[in-house]
């Protein structure tokens, strides 16, 4: 059993309202982040990130250690759309409606012909994925591929072919009252 997929049958499952959530280190960082189910998840997607691209972009806050791993190992920059606002010039705001919250978005540091890769840590319900898809392919940048470490939805695939974007997730889970399934681990 590899590190991702035991991390996953040990996580806790609470309720946010309706909705069963699973605490993980890489979507929540709790209870720790281990190094070395990072840089398991981390070298699982280096196997999906084309050579050219010139970016890596993530979305605050959990995506942040893989991307920074990713970066290193690929010596690419990475830059971060931000849940503050700080008023750069071509900033573009994002209204992002997750399962279970509602929130603004920035990005900065990207412009049209961009060649990116966005990575994340958990796709759920697919509204901050869709949200930040739609406004870089306003903005005109390029994004290559999705890499998910956790996909717990069942709308990657609808997001696909909405966005015509391919969307990688490392394990495909889904969580039920008080007990996750693992479907799939890359």
């Amino acid at each position: 059993m590899n590190l991702l997929e035991k991390s996953i049958l040990e996580a806790p499952i609470v309720k946010k309202g309706d909705y069963n959530y699973i605490i993980h280190p890489l979507t929540d960082g709790i209870p720790k982040i281990d190094p070395d189910l990072l840089e398991e998840v981390a070298q699982k997607m280096l196997r999906f990130i084309p050579p050219d691209i010139e970016k890596i972009v993530t979305i605050e806050a959990m995506g942040i250690p893989l991307a920074t791993a990713i970066s290193l190992r690929m010596g690419k920059p990475f830059t971060i759309i931000r849940k503050r606002q700080y008023n750069l010039p071509g900033e573009v705001s994002v209204e992002q409606v997750t399962g279970y919250s509602k929130s603004k978005l920035f990005i900065n540091g990207l412009k049209k012909g961009d060649k990116v890769v966005i990575v994340d840590d958990v796709l759920s319900t697919g509204g901050t994925l869709r949200a930040v898809l739609k406004a870089l392919r306003e903005i005109g940048v390029k994004v290559e591929n999705v890499l998910i470490a956790i996909d717990k939805g069942k709308v990657a695939e609808e997001i696909e072919n909405e966005f015509g974007v391919p969307i990688i997730s490392i394990a495909n889970i889904e969580v039920s009252e008080g007990k996750v399934t693992i479907n799939s681990i890359r």
